[in-house]
């Protein structure tokens, strides 16, 4: 499992993951393993899974290889766009899409958080979207996680910081969290300004 963390404040987002990976019982620490980065940027956006291992090959291979341009700049067009990647997930990627015959929808077997300019989001495997306004975590250790950026969320100004102390707090208690942590921060655009009146 994995613990990926979002922020947002003023005119700045974070995004944080984690770098411990785990075969059953046993862990797989960035010690022992080069490639433990797991996000993935897809033009200025960063995505942050959570589920099986491959899920970050499979996003970059995927992006990589899109013939679409993919739309991260709202909730509904991230939908859009993790709607159209499903038929590759299933066609070329062999994913198995049920979790739960009382599913209503087939799964994308993760979870994922986003950030990028248009703001801070997550994708749950059923595809709904929710767009962030503070802060957001998923993974083994998101309540602990929720718990720090909460904490300090008022006072800190520097979304890196909020985003650490969410990581630290998960690695601290969570038993599949550890540091190295790996955080991008990355510039919110601004917001539109309403037509003036001529």
């Amino acid at each position: 499992m994995t613990t990926i963390v979002v922020v947002r404040k003023g005119s700045r987002a974070c995004i944080g993951a984690d770098s411990l990976a785990k075969y059953g019982e046993t862990l797989e620490s960035a010690t022992y393993v080069a490639n433990h980065d797991k996000l993935v940027c897809v033009g200025g956006t960063w995505i942050g899974p959570t589920g099986p291992a491959s899920a970050q090959l499979i996003l970059t291979s995927y992006f990589r290889a899109a013939e679409i341009q993919p739309d991260f700049t709202s909730a509904q067009g991230i939908f859009e766009t993790f709607t159209d990647m499903m038929g590759a997930l299933k066609e070329d990627y062999f994913l198995i899409p049920k979790e739960d015959e009382r599913d209503p929808y087939e799964s994308l077997q993760m979870e994922m958080l986003l950030a990028g300019p248009a703001g801070i989001f997550g994708v749950y495997p059923l595809r709904s979207v929710q767009e962030f306004t503070r802060f957001y975590a998923f993974g083994s250790g998101a309540e602990l996680a929720l718990g720090a950026m909460h904490a300090v969320y008022e006072e800190e100004a520097d979304v890196l910081r909020i985003a650490t102390k969410g990581l630290a707090a998960a690695a601290e208690f969570d038993d599949s969290t550890a540091a190295p942590f790996s955080l991008r921060e990355v510039a919110l655009s601004p917001p539109e300004m309403p037509p003036q009146a001529g």
